[in-house]
């Protein structure tokens, strides 16, 4: 295995020498070049050729957003980007930049050890990641009238580009949606940001969510970074609950813990669906809910960021159609408004 040819962007000396070396220290990444702005940084590319790139967002002379939207265009280079904790970091996945990890209190040995081990994983995730700009188009066929959604549940997990694919399934979906549960796998924090920014800019009323809250139609759930969702059945209705664990395939939130509660709790009324992400959390779960007659859809090849869980489902037989991210929105529709 060749070893992942890194670009460090940040104008800080000292938080670009902290980044550099840390990364540095895994025998499968080379820090190939250094730079202090988007314009070094345009110059480093042509003359090192990264394989991936780690950007900040506040720069001096233009931010790391508007940077990554010129940048993509010519360069298909998958970007992380390394910021501190803001609603930002969601405008660089909407420009097209793969992950993101949160700047460490550098002041904290541990802090600065978890956030190199964690840069580290998202860059060897983002060297194998397909970076495009997929059109934003809207291509959905509303829900035809007298559609059945009484019982049914939708349940999404996500990973790796998940921020951006679930937005843009959700922006898609009409009003009269049934129920949708979500587990992203994203950390602390960050997890009611994205639930914020998707009830702000959808016409769902999403929210992060909280044991005792409920899953009703038209409303979205989104599993809080650092905990585990599952749902129990109350009567003809669907409850969450939110709790603190291990992790479950390297991750928690873990869509495997939500995905099983829901083959149990509510069977053959729901649809899971498994987007783009790296690994294999979400296919035993899928798997378990289509045995249990729940209908399942994964992100194909060509539009997931990462290919790992769709495929790993595919493969072990959870997935009954793999889609496109375009035409996600409209699979949904066309399950609900062919129900009995």
């Amino acid at each position: 295995m060749r070893k992942i040819k890194v670009l460090v962007v940040d104008d800080s000396l000292v938080f670009r020498e902290v980044l550099a070396r840390g990364i540095s220290t895994d025998p499968y990444i080379e820090v190939v070049a250094k730079a202090v702005d988007p314009f070094d940084a345009r110059d480093k590319i042509l003359e090192y050729s990264p394989d991936v790139m780690t950007c900040d967002i506040e720069m001096p002379k233009m931010n790391g957003i508007e940077f990554i939207k010129r940048l993509l265009p010519q360069y298909p280079l998958p970007v992380v980007v390394v910021s501190s904790v803001s609603m930002a970091v969601f405008e660089a996945m909407k420009a097209g930049a793969v992950d993101f990890v949160t700047k460490p209190n550098v002041q904290s040995v541990q802090d600065v050890h978890g956030f190199i081990h964690e840069l580290i994983q998202k860059i060897k995730v983002a060297a194998n990641a397909k970076v495009s700009r997929l059109s934003t188009q809207s291509k959905t066929n509303m829900v035809e009238e007298g559609a059945s959604m009484e019982g049914s549940l939708i349940a999404i997990g996500a990973s790796t580009g998940g921020t951006e694919a679930v937005f843009r399934i959700l922006k898609d979906l009409p009003t009269q949606m049934p129920g949708i549960v979500i587990a992203q796998h994203i950390p602390p924090v960050f997890s009611r940001m994205f639930a914020d920014r998707l009830n702000n800019s959808t016409q769902m009323q999403v929210k992060e969510a909280e044991t005792g809250d409920y899953v009703d139609q038209g409303s979205v759930l989104i599993a809080p970074g650092g905990q585990h969702m599952r749902l129990k059945k109350f009567g003809n209705r669907y409850r969450a609950e939110c709790f603190e664990g291990e992790k479950v395939n390297g991750h928690c939130p873990s869509i495997d813990v939500l995905f099983e509660s829901v083959a149990k709790e509510v069977g053959k009324s729901a649809i899971g669906v498994i987007l783009t992400g790296m690994g294999y959390d979400g296919s035993k779960g899928l798997l378990s809910m289509r045995r249990r007659g729940a209908r399942t859809i994964g992100q194909d090849e060509q539009t997931s960021v990462v290919y790992g869980m769709p495929k790993v489902a595919f493969e072990i037989g959870a997935v009954e159609k793999q889609v496109s991210l375009d035409t996600m929105a409209q699979a949904l529709v066309s399950i609900l408004g062919n129900r009995d």
